[in-house]
Order: C-alpha cells, then sequence, then structure tokens
C-alpha cells in the first residue's frame, strides 16, 4: 500500500533503484498497491499517460486501416488448447475460473493472458473469400498473466492493459509486409510520446511468442543496466489459421488457409518511461504526456496575496488555453512544501510569481528535467511555455539515447562478455552463429539474446561462444 505520511523520496535512484523506482511510483501518485498482488490501481496522473499513449497509437492504427474490435475476457479451456505451443507457452501464466457461485463450471474457462484462441474461434466465420481480406482488428483490453513471483509495478504486473492487434491476409507476403509499418508506429509512439529510445529487431527462436513464427522488439534499457522488452510484433504465419480453420477462397477458387500477425503495445511502457527518465526528487514526465504540464504557484505575503493570486489566477487562465495548468493556490503550504511536490509528480514545468515579479511584469520559470531557472516576461508567456516544453520533451529523448549508447558495449569473447556483463551491464553487441546451443552457452554470461537488430554490419566476426563465422551481431543482456 502507499505510505501515509511519507513525502519525497528518500532512496537513490543510483544507489538502490528498485527502492527508488517504488517511492516514485507510490509518492508520486502515478499508481498504488491493491489487495490483489501485481495488481495495480492507475491513479489519475498515471492513467492520464496511458490514455494518451492510447489515443496517439489508436489514431496511428485507424490511419492506416485497423479496426477496433472486442472479444470476450474469459477463453473455454478448448479453445486455449487448440494450437499446442500456445497453450504450451501460456499454460503456467493463466488463471482459472472454476465455478460460479457454488456450482462447479462444466468447462474451465481461462482468465484472457492473450486472445488469439477466442478471437480465431469467432473470425474464421467471417472470413470466406480474399475479398475479405486483409482484415486488420484491434482490441484495447486487459489481460492477466500469473506465473511469477515477485511483480514489480507496471514493469512487471499480473494484470495490464494493452493493446492487441490481429491482422489477416491472403498472402505471406502482404503480412509481412505489415511488420515495419507496425513497429514503425510503435517507435513513433515511444519516441515523439514517452522519450524513449529503444534497440529494435527479431528475437531469436528460443525467445519468440508462443505460436509465433518469428518475433520482433523493442528492447529498451533501464537505469539499473537490465534490459526490459517494449511494443514487439509477431508473425504467425498460418499456424492459426490451420488450427481454428481460417480458410478463404482465393482469386482461382481455391482453399487457402490465411497468414497472419499479432502485435501489441502495453502499460509496461509506463514504468519505463518514469525508470529512465526519473531522478532522486522524483518523476520527470515528458510535457506530452503530463496530466499538468504547467503549475503556477504564487508566492504571497499579506500585502500583496489578492493582487499576486489575481494576477497567477489570470496567468493560468490564459496559459490553460493551450496547455494542462494548475494553480496551485492552497494557503496551507509554503511554497517550498508545493515546489517539492510538484517535482515528486514530475510536472515539467513551474511558474513563480511573487511581489517584485508582479512589479517587473515577469514569472520565474523552473524548468523539471534540468532545473534551470530563470525570469521570463509576461508578454508573450504563452510562446515562451510553450517553446520551454518543446525543449523538456526533446531534450528527455536526447539525455536517454545518450545513456544508451554510453551503455552499450562490444565483447568478442566469452571471458570479455561475462566481465562486460558483471561490471558494465547495458547492452553488448557480440556476434553469433545462429546455433541454440551457442545462444544456451552464451546464457552463462548472466543475461540473454535480446534480439537481432535489423541493421547489421557488413561482417559479424567470430561467434563468440563457439568461435565459428557468426552470422549476425546481437544485442545481448540481463533482462526482466
Amino acid at each position: 500500500m502507499s505510505e501515509p505520511g511519507k513525502e519525497g523520496i528518500t532512496a537513490r535512484k543510483a544507489d538502490n533503484f528498485d527502492e527508488w523506482y517504488t517511492q516514485v511510483i507510490l509518492r508520486g501518485e502515478i499508481a498504488d498497491y491493491t489487495p490483489v498482488s501485481g495488481c495495480l490501481a492507475f491513479r489519475p496522473s498515471g492513467y492520464y499517460i496511458w490514455e494518451t499513449i492510447q489515443r496517439a497509437t489508436d489514431a496511428e492504427f485507424k490511419r492506416v486501416g485497423i479496426q477496433n474490435t472486442y472479444f470476450p475476457l474469459f477463453i473455454p479451456e478448448r479453445l486455449l488448447k487448440k494450437e499446442a505451443e500456445h497453450v504450451e507457452g501460456f499454460s503456467p501464466e493463466v488463471a482459472w475460473v472454476t465455478q460460479t457461485g457454488s456450482s462447479p463450471l462444466e468447462e474451465r474457462l481461462a482468465v484472457r493472458p492473450t486472445s488469439e484462441t477466442v478471437m480465431y474461434e469467432v473470425v474464421s466465420r467471417w472470413v470466406r473469400s480474399w475479398r475479405d481480406l486483409p482484415m486488420r482488428l484491434n482490441q484495447w483490453n486487459n489481460v492477466v498473466r500469473w506465473e511469477f513471483r515477485h511483480p514489480t509495478p507496471f514493469l512487471r504486473s499480473r494484470e495490464f492493459l494493452w493493446n492487441e492487434g490481429h491482422s489477416i491476409y491472403a498472402t505471406k507476403e502482404d503480412a509481412e509486409g505489415e511488420r515495419d509499418e507496425i513497429l514503425g508506429i510503435y517507435r513513433m509512439i515511444t519516441e515523439e510520446l514517452l522519450a524513449l529510445p529503444g534497440c529494435m529487431g527479431r528475437k531469436s527462436d528460443s525467445e519468440k511468442f508462443a505460436g509465433a513464427e518469428a518475433s520482433y522488439s523493442i528492447e529498451h534499457l533501464l537505469p539499473d543496466g537490465k534490459a526490459i522488452q517494449g511494443p514487439d510484433f509477431h508473425s504467425d504465419g498460418q499456424r492459426f489459421s490451420k488450427a481454428f480453420g481460417i480458410v478463404f477462397v482465393d482469386r482461382d477458387g481455391e482453399n487457402r488457409h490465411a497468414w497472419q500477425n499479432t502485435w501489441a503495445i502495453s502499460t509496461r511502457e509506463i514504468g519505463v518511461m518514469l525508470a529512465v527518465h526519473g531522478d532522486d526528487r522524483g518523476a520527470i514526465i515528458p510535457p506530452r504526456l503530463a496530466y499538468v504540464q504547467v503549475v503556477v504557484v504564487p508566492i504571497v505575503n499579506e500585502e500583496t496575496k489578492a493582487t499576486v493570486l489575481e494576477e497567477a489566477a489570470r496567468i493560468a487562465r490564459d496559459l490553460s488555453k493551450e496547455f494542462r495548468v494548475k494553480l496551485d493556490d492552497r494557503d496551507n503550504l509554503t511554497p517550498g512544501r508545493k515546489f517539492n511536490e510538484w517535482e515528486l509528480k514530475g510536472v515539467p514545468l513551474r511558474l513563480e510569481i511573487g511581489p517584485r515579479d508582479l512589479k517587473a511584469r515577469q514569472v520565474v520559470m523552473v524548468r523539471r528535467d534540468t532545473g534551470a531557472k530563470r525570469p521570463v516576461p509576461m508578454d508573450g508567456l504563452s510562446g515562451t511555455v510553450g517553446a520551454e516544453l518543446g525543449s523538456i520533451q526533446k531534450g528527455l529523448l536526447e539525455k536517454a539515447r545518450a545513456a544508451l549508447e554510453a551503455n552499450t558495449h562490444d565483447a568478442a569473447s566469452m571471458p570479455q562478455l561475462k566481465e562486460t556483463v558483471a561490471t558494465k551491464g547495458g547492452i553488448v553487441r557480440v556476434a553469433w552463429c545462429g546455433d541454440g546451443a551457442c545462444e544456451a552457452k552464451m546464457k552463462d554470461a548472466g543475461g540473454k539474446i535480446l534480439n537481432i537488430p535489423f541493421e547489421q554490419p557488413k561482417e559479424a566476426g567470430p561467434c563468440v561462444a563457439c568461435g565459428r563465422k557468426g552470422t549476425a551481431t546481437v544485442n545481448y543482456g540481463k533482462s526482466y
């Protein structure tokens, strides 16, 4: 539960990342724990972040012709078992409904870990001809996955929110052509909204999604040196269409099994964003995601109180026409306490106005990301605020990119790989021959292959595990 009476961050990010991260979420009023382990309550600030991600992503989906739909939360056990590799991959994670009231169910119902099986049983009735394709569907929903013991808010939650994209194509070529479009949308969302860079590439076969032919991901790097998987895309081939009878009549009158893809972005991104950008004073929210972008704090004494409050209210009112603004005119807190509170919550920009500022027709502008503080004229304030918010958004991405680059290393041998992972962490680029046995051996260094970048050097060099000629350079590291 959240901690009544606790204010500010007492853990240092560099010394105790896990405790710092939890304090940012709870004391920054992003989310709170609930009586159900691993299931969060989103506070308004946290849910606003997700709503903004959802709206922007949904608009991009609609722009390229993807339609929203919705399917049930409960999945009959017989459906979940229809695709063997898929069910095997999810079996440890599934929560089951076994009775209603005091009456046992005739068939167990899985609480949705993902929707392929329940969707495709129904969608198989919607696809008849090549004219019905492509069918590009998406749903915004919640899923439950219960396999792990130690949940971490947002990063590993038993219930989380996401989009589930499911597309059906007539040909393999058309299905494969969707990958770059969807990953491009996810890259735009993560970079332009969340100010998060990532490493994009294909997952190894041992790390791909259960039931997929191939999986692709954007991997993020957290400040504790561990990587975490972000948005992903899966080429599912014809496995599900064969299991669920998704068959169409092609232009030549022949029955064909469809080709399918799935893809998702989840509330995990909120946790990554908080972890990457926050500091020892609390959260730092990118302006495009901030529930409050600008807080106006009047600094008053008894003689000037009425005049300063009136001007502060006017400024807040005018700025509210373009920005999300909060006037903090509470009279039970000192300005210093207010400053600390809004810094803890990650509000990007603070405007202070006192008697001297009133006389000088200025406000004092303070950036949350850098702490930079400067007086700015009241005239043209809206334009100044807009430019500053844009600068903060851009600066957060640049800083995160620099951190990712500084914590990306190279290793040419197993001893070097082990030493780099142990002493530096981060992402380590190594050559790999593609052999599963070598991939397993590489895990001795304490991490795993995160993904195989699309952009490859002309020559990969010798495999870090066996010394044979490498077929690819891969991203390797510890992972959540």
